[in-house]
C-alpha cells in the first residue's frame, strides 16, 4: 500500500497519509480541523480493519507551510490535548505531502509542539513542559 495515499475514508475523511513512529498513525488533511466530528469517526477509523493493532487518527488542517492545527484520537484513550507522536506523524506526512516544509509549529488542543523532520530523517520535537501531577510511593509498594 502506498502509505501516502492510503485507500481509506470514513464520512468527510479520506485519503489519510500513515506513518509508523513507534506507533501508527494515519493523518487526514481537511480544510477545517474543528468541523470533524472525531468522537463519531476516531473510534471507527482506530479499528477499521486496515489497522490490525489498531492506529491513532490526527486531523490536520495546514496554516500555513510552517504551521498546522492538529486534533488527535489516539488509540485506546480517545480525544486528548496533545500527541507528541501524533504531532511528529502529521508534521512528517504534510511535508511528505508538500504542504509544509520539514519544520513546523503544531498546534494542538494543549499548546503547540515544534517539529523539525532533520535531513537524516530524524524526528525532532520542542515544546514547553510543566508537571502535571506529583507523589510519593508507599515504601511497601516497592518490596
Amino acid at each position: 500500500c502506498d502509505t501516502l495515499h492510503v485507500p481509506l475514508s470514513l464520512g468527510p475523511l479520506a485519503d489519510p497519509v500513515c506513518t509508523n513512529m513507534g506507533n501508527p498513525h494515519a493523518t487526514f488533511f481537511v480544510p477545517d480541523a474543528g468541523a470533524i466530528d472525531l468522537p463519531a469517526l476516531g473510534p471507527q477509523l482506530e479499528r477499521h480493519k486496515i489497522f490490525p493493532e489498531r492506529a491513532n487518527i490526527g486531523i490536520a488542517q495546514i496554516l500555513s507551510p510552517e504551521k498546522l492545527r492538529l486534533r488527535v484520537w489516539e488509540r485506546g484513550a480517545g480525544i486528548t490535548l496533545a500527541c507528541g507522536s501524533g504531532a511528529c506523524a502529521a508534521a512528517v506526512a504534510a511535508a511528505r505531502r508538500g504542504l509544509t516544509g520539514r519544520k513546523v509549529e503544531v498546534v494542538l488542543d494543549g499548546g503547540s509542539l515544534f517539529i523539525d523532520w532533520m535531513a537524516d530523517n530524524h524526528v525532532k520535537m520542542t515544546g514547553p513542559i510543566a508537571v502535571s501531577f506529583a507523589g510519593t510511593l508507599d515504601g511497601s509498594l516497592l518490596a
